[in-house]
């Protein structure tokens, strides 16, 4: 059976199984049915996240080792509820080569090595080059030989047999390795690396036996009974996705599975043999219809304004992207090159296809129609490359051409790079909408095509998880649920942020922008976090300053930027006197959005410590320690009889979130199907609802337009007649038309279920 609801847990080191294992009481009264932790193996030395595995062959001892699994395990037995794991089948760590057994070899074997081929290297260009040493034409000088290595400063490498004699230099020269200037590795690197981090080697999956030695632990604990689901890390890197997730299905009958595959909005995933995507498009669609559509144009005027520029999202995402293809993905690009030296320019028409390319991947012959739009949108954008484009093209359709199998790799790297992590930073117009999953230049999501997609989902992927913050996330829900408030006030935030940015201006008016948009959203928030997040923001999207060529100028005007909102304390105030006045029908936005997630079609999420009110920002903010102790209180106090206000504990969503993933987890014969429930009366467009088949979910829309109507006034739903309990207040309903004034009441939220 799948999972009824998951809770998302970043065990760590300074959070490990043992500790973990003591959630599972509360988690069992919140109401999931599976723990969900992050990736579980050995990682590097030092990792806090564990997507860049070492060691294949164990659980890591800094988490707790095996004895801290079967501890893990044995609570979560206890306490009724199943295991959800985090695998990372597209690469491993390589920052550390001494903790990864396999690259060891590598480096001191070469192509002798048992291991030459678990990872995709190009032998054909020589040594494997290792970007390690600074950029200076005598790093090699401090290169040294120690206890049989070769090391530099601290980084440690092995030394071929019979090699070891003479010169540090002479030593080094001999080695199947060389180590170049790190400034090189985004050019000329031979090992296919994750997006562009060269300490995250690509394994070759698709080869069984690199399949068997990295799944051999995480099936032995399917096999055991320990996890009862997987969730697959970053498919799009794999050579073959389908492949890999047949095999890992018929490895592992029965568990579980769901793919962190990323679809585009109106995009369909192919029928593989898993349950369905992590939930970005769920987050798209449940995010989008708390957003008033009708003001995208005070947003447009407002970006104009700020930023005195007319791009559009589709030629900024054009230019992002073909920025990362030609430079941070100059290597790959380049190796893809090298397999069609017939074409002259192949580098160029490759970037540029990739360019336009208008989703993550393909999955020949699945999505040879987006190959064909790239096509097209080439031709359209550079028409002296046609010839070129079609003599291309007419290889890439091709799905055992190897070079459409790396062209296939080749595009969810461009778009994570160039959208995520640059373009979602410089299109700053509406910042709730740039989400991974989404297209900023949908405003929002109309009911109508909320409850298509709904319906949809539960006829092809009713198994699906659906989500609203994950690690990964830019920015937390509550956050986003706060920022949807602005498209219901656009003169109020246009006066305050064009004072503001006079006020502490930024020579990058757009960055300016996004800043101010993250104070509103998650104030009161930390000098020190809001710091970090504003630079790191300005590093990503790259406009003046970045990881590679900071400018320390601008940096140094972004902190003061920041620190006036601190220390001016007539800005201080503005900013929390707007914050305040946008935070309660925030707290009606996150309700609502809260509620519809956790009860649409699909398995919910919840992210850990999101039960109530979180104002995260991006990762590493969204990692912060969570206080479990406040929330089994709160949640001891609900289950002993306390109605909550709504207000700033947010124990509000906390007893959202506990009754319904109980009703999911006790009754999941109420949400089978799926109806759409149409309110009547004036303010009927404010009431999202729908019918699970037993238990309707009720939520408010658009809460500054319902205030300013006066409230509900005559807006009812009309359901079937039967009798109703509500469930957050154990109010009984009954009749045909029910009013949507005496629903909430107490709550912006309701969910119903028909009594027997």
């Amino acid at each position: 059976m799948p999972p009824t609801g998951t809770y998302r847990v970043q065990v760590r080191p300074e959070f490990p199984l043992k500790t973990t294992a003591e959630l599972a009481d509360y988690l069992a009264d919140l109401g999931v049915s599976h723990l969900y932790t992050a990736p579980l193996l050995t990682a590097t030395p030092g990792s806090e996240h564990g997507y860049d595995v070492v060691d294949h062959s164990q659980v890591s001892p800094a988490l707790g080792g095996a004895e801290g699994l079967r501890e893990l395990s044995a609570a979560l037995t206890n306490a009724g509820l199943g295991l959800v794991v985090d695998i990372v089948p597209n690469h491993a760590g390589v920052a550390v080569p001494s903790a990864n057994p396999t690259w060891w070899d590598v480096l001191r074997r070469g192509r002798e090595s048992e291991f030459a081929d678990f990872y995709d290297i190009d032998w054909s260009r020589g040594r494997l080059l290792i970007p390690t040493l600074a950029d200076s034409p005598e790093a090699l000088d401090d290169l040294r030989v120690e206890d049989g290595e070769l090391r530099y400063f601290d980084k440690r490498f092995p030394i071929a047999d019979g090699t070891g004699e003479g010169a540090p230099r002479e030593v080094h020269d001999r080695q199947h390795y060389e180590l170049v200037n790190w400034t090189r590795g985004d050019s000329e690197l031979n090992y296919r690396r994750f997006f562009a981090i060269v300490d995250l080697a690509g394994l070759r999956v698709e080869d069984p036996k690199v399949f068997d030695a990295t799944h051999a632990e995480i099936l032995r604990w399917v096999d055991e009974g320990l996890v009862q689901g997987i969730r697959i890390d970053h498919p799009d890197g794999l050579r073959d996705p389908g492949a890999y997730f047949e095999r890992l299905h018929r490895a592992a009958p029965g568990t579980w599975l769901v793919v962190e595959k990323i679809l585009e909005p109106g995009e369909e995933m192919p029928d593989w043999p898993v349950a369905g995507t992590t939930g970005y498009d769920a987050l798209a669609e449940v995010g989008g219809v708390f957003v008033d559509t009708g003001t995208e144009a005070f947003f447009d005027t407002l970006q104009h304004h700020l930023t005195g520029g007319d791009t559009s999202w589709q030629d900024l995402v054009h230019q992002t992207k073909l920025h990362a293809a030609t430079t941070l993905l100059a290597a790959e690009l380049a190796r893809m090159a090298r397999l069609a030296p017939e074409i002259e320019g192949a580098p160029r028409v490759l970037a540029e296809l990739a360019a336009c390319f208008p989703v993550y991947r393909s999955y020949l012959p699945f999505g040879s129609r987006h190959l064909a739009q790239a096509r097209a949108e080439a031709g359209r954008r550079r028409p002296p490359l046609i010839p070129v484009l079609d003599q291309l093209t007419a290889r890439l359709r091709n799905p055992d051409d190897e070079l459409a199998a790396r062209f296939q790799q080749f595009t969810g790297a461009v778009m994570a790079k160039g959208v995520e992590d640059t373009a979602f930073y410089r299109w700053t117009r509406f910042t709730a909408r740039n989400e991974v999953g989404n297209d900023p230049a949908d405003f929002g999501v109309a009911p109508d095509a909320f409850h298509d997609a709904n319906d949809e989902r539960r006829r092809r992927w009713p198994d699906a998880m659906t989500t609203l913050s994950t690690h990964d996330t830019k920015r937390s829900e509550d956050v986003r649920a706060r920022l949807a408030v602005l498209s219901e006030v656009p003169g109020d935030w246009t006066e305050v942020v064009r004072r503001w940015v006079r006020t502490a201006p930024l020579s990058d008016p757009a960055l300016g922008h996004l800043v101010w948009q993250a104070a509103v959203g998650a104030w009161p928030i930390s000098r020190e976090r809001l710091q970090a997040y504003a630079l790191k923001a300005a590093k990503e999207a790259a406009n003046v300053t970045s990881w590679t060529k900071p400018d320390e100028q601008f940096e140094t005007a972004l902190r003061a930027m920041v620190d006036r909102i601190y220390d001016d304390p007539a800005l201080t105030s503005e900013v929390s006197g707007f914050a305040a006045s946008i935070t309660p029908p925030g707290w009606s936005n996150s309700l609502g959005q809260k509620l519809v997630q956790l009860t649409v079609p699909g398995i919910p999420d919840v992210y850990q410590g999101t039960e109530l009110w979180d104002f995260s920002l991006v990762d590493p903010d969204n990692r912060r320690p969570v206080d479990f102790a406040a929330r089994r209180e709160l949640l001891a106090r609900i289950d002993d009889g306390w109605v909550p206000p709504v207000d700033e504990t947010g124990a509000a969503k906390l007893l959202v979130t506990s009754r319904a993933l109980r009703l999911r987890r006790q009754r999941p014969e109420l949400f089978g199907g799926y109806r759409p429930v149409f309110a009547e009366g004036r303010c009927g467009d404010h009431v999202l609802a729908f019918d699970r088949g037993g238990a309707v979910t009720i939520a408010t829309r658009l809460p500054v337009g319902l205030s300013r109507h006066g409230g509900w006034g005559d807006t009812a739903v009309s359901l079937d007649g039967h009798s109703w309990t509500e469930v957050f207040t154990n109010t009984s309903y009954g009749g045909n038309r029910l009013p949507v004034a005496e629903i909430l009441r107490t709550y912006p939220v309701a969910l119903l279920v028909k009594e027997k």
